[in-house]
């Protein structure tokens, strides 16, 4: 296999947040009457958030999703509540979330509020993460546009849970759900990557460069800009790996390799800590938990880069 992450495979990856076999039925969530009579389905079931945090069964320390009926989740629901519905699962049963808001009690003894991140890694990874980050992801959004940006009027939930529409009928504007795309690059150099880390970082972790896509720039425009403004290297080459949905609230995550153009590093010390050239055999004892850094966790696309690159080559 070529050494050179610009022209090898790459191999598919499971990433967190991704892997729901959930059918969203866009074509039929657009009408009320539906959606209602999916509310009162005998097999609907739901996820309930305390504030954005899921309540999940917990087993042996390991958390697992909680679904809980219909008919014991409609009463905890206050008029104007945020929910969303989520899609069909594969047996066609129809799945809800809702955000009951600070200090709810937790829907039946097993029930214990998660953060979300430290749940997907508890849980590896896997579907059951893009479940919680879809249901996450819409709910932050719910809570964050509770009034119109034409006019200022209230908006209610609208199309299950995917859009609003402001209550003014004289403005009457639909606002839907942004997902904010976000640029996450491994910088390489022949036999060295470039990883930097933030000041909140967990003590000794370094992870791949990332930054916000800005208006008018395409995603290698965004690789470049950000690497230059946060390590002040030039980029060439660009190549896409893979894309993450990352529900912190909801943004993208487009990770890609960069190729860089030089090796003196000159960092933003208002972005960045500290950035630091390592080599592959670094990179693969880090992996191991044996190397010069701590990697980020297995559920980011960071990890992802990480373990893609070091794979290449001898």
């Amino acid at each position: 296999m070529s050494a050179d992450p610009f022209l090898a495979p790459i191999p598919a990856s499971s990433l967190g947040f991704t892997g729901s076999s959930f059918d969203r039925t866009d074509e039929l969530r657009r009408d009320p009457a539906w959606v209602e009579a999916m509310r009162r389905r005998p097999d609907a079931a739901w996820l309930l958030f305390e504030d954005l945090k899921p309540f999940l069964t917990v087993a042996d320390g390991t958390p697992d999703l909680l679904w809980l009926p219909g008919s014991a989740v409609e009463p905890l629901l206050a008029p104007g509540g945020d929910w969303a519905f989520l899609g069909l699962d594969e047996n066609g049963a129809p799945r809800f979330a809702a955000n009951l808001g600070s200090g709810a009690a937790a829907p039946g003894a097993a029930a214990e509020p998660w953060e979300l991140r430290p749940a997907a890694i508890a849980m590896g990874g896997d579907a059951r993460t893009a479940v919680l980050g879809q249901a996450r992801s819409l709910l932050a959004w719910h809570g964050r546009h509770r009034f119109c940006a034409n006019c200022g009027s209230p908006t209610a939930i609208a199309k299950a849970g995917y859009g609003r529409l402001c209550e003014n009928a004289a403005c009457a504007a639909e606002h839907f759900p942004r997902v904010d795309p976000v640029v996450i690059m491994l910088v390489v150099a022949g036999e060295n990557c470039l990883v930097g880390r933030q000041p909140h970082f967990a003590p000794g972790m370094y992870s791949a460069l990332a930054g916000f896509v800005e208006p008018g720039e395409s995603l290698e425009e965004a690789v470049r800009r950000e690497v230059w403004e946060e390590a002040g290297l030039r980029v060439g080459r660009v190549r896409y790996v893979a894309s993450q949905p990352w529900p912190f609230p909801s943004s993208l995550m487009v990770g890609c390799f960069a190729e860089a153009l030089g090796r003196d590093i000159r960092i933003d010390e208002t972005e960045l800590e500290d950035a630091r050239w390592f080599t592959r055999a670094d990179v693969r004892a880090a992996l191991r938990d044996e190397g010069p850094f701590n990697c980020p966790p297995p559920i980011a696309i960071a990890r992802h880069l990480l373990e893609t690159w070091a794979a290449l080559g001898g």
